[in-house]
């Protein structure tokens, strides 16, 4: 099932996608939650019940093209973030193979849907782009392996770790989150997209295109820490949520390991497209 979350006159609406039309949460049962969070709240029988729901023959359906598109989950509880998460990385980065998760976050405020601009911030000249597959944490819990953490993934959609790395590399002490979390700095989407979908997580060919060249083709098979060995190693630390995105690090040809370094400007279009989930888009403009 695809899930996504659509702007209406009354505010954000969780929706259930199929191809080129899209089916309301709420029109599919009078007592359905009205957005994508609170449905992973309810637990897989709920996404279930949903899916099955949508199938059926006079489930009113409209144009996908008529509706604007927010983030997937445009309230998660929690945004946790992955660096130096892929070998071909960390080598382009010169930095060692980590030994655990680096980890930073960002706040709901630098959320952005498909389409939406990333807005450039006047203090910075170094906003560089990275490519990345975001879990979607679907129940709440503290899982002791990585086994037991595959069940607490509701789904994954696409992530843009837009970076000022003026911010994030050359301040003192270096500044990974303040660097990473300005105001549109995350876009995510176009859909959740569940797990069922998705057999292998660590298996898609993950690209980024920047006005239509491609700057980053890699997989996820390069990623160092799985899906499951992630959230477990979260999971020491603080509660998962449901609804809560972890961002899982970007492949090779970020712009600023390029010779010379590649920024965003103002004008450029951002693609961001990995295997199954669909391509997440993006315009940049100076802030």
């Amino acid at each position: 099932m695809r899930l996504a979350t659509i702007q209406s006159s009354t505010g954000p609406r969780g929706v259930v996608v199929q191809g080129d039309q899209y089916i309301e949460l709420k029109s599919i049962h009078p007592t359905a939650p009205d957005s994508v969070r609170h449905l992973l709240e309810q637990g897989p029988a709920a996404l279930q019940a949903a899916a099955e729901a949508a199938r059926q023959p006079g489930v009113k359906k409209h144009r996908l093209a008529d509706a604007k598109l927010l983030s997937p989950v445009p309230d998660p509880p929690k945004i946790v973030c992955l660096g130096l998460n892929y070998r071909d990385h960390a080598v382009e980065s010169g930095a060692p193979i980590p030994k655990e998760p680096i980890l930073f976050s960002k706040y709901a405020t630098s959320l952005i849907g498909p389409e939406e601009a990333i807005v450039l911030p006047p203090v910075s000249q170094e906003v560089d782009y990275e490519a990345e597959l975001v879990i979607v944490v679907g129940k709440r819990g503290r899982p002791q392996s990585a086994e037991a953490a595959g069940t607490y993934v509701a789904g994954y959609t696409v992530g843009h770790d837009v970076s000022a790395r003026d911010w994030q590399l050359k301040k003192d002490g270096k500044q990974w989150m303040v660097g990473k979390t300005f105001d549109t700095f995350a876009p995510t989407g176009p859909v959740l997209v569940t797990a069922d979908e998705v057999p292998d997580p660590h298996n898609l060919g993950i690209r980024l295109r920047l006005n239509g060249e491609t700057m980053q083709d890699s997989t996820t098979r390069q990623m160092i820490f799985s899906v499951g060995a992630t959230l477990a190693y979260l999971s020491q630390v603080f509660t998962l949520e449901p609804g809560d995105l972890i961002f899982t690090g970007t492949p090779p040809g970020v712009g600023f390991a390029r010779k010379p370094p590649v920024y965003l400007k103002g004008g450029d279009v951002v693609e961001v497209e990995i295997d199954g989930l669909g391509v997440l888009r993006n315009p940049v403009k100076q802030g």
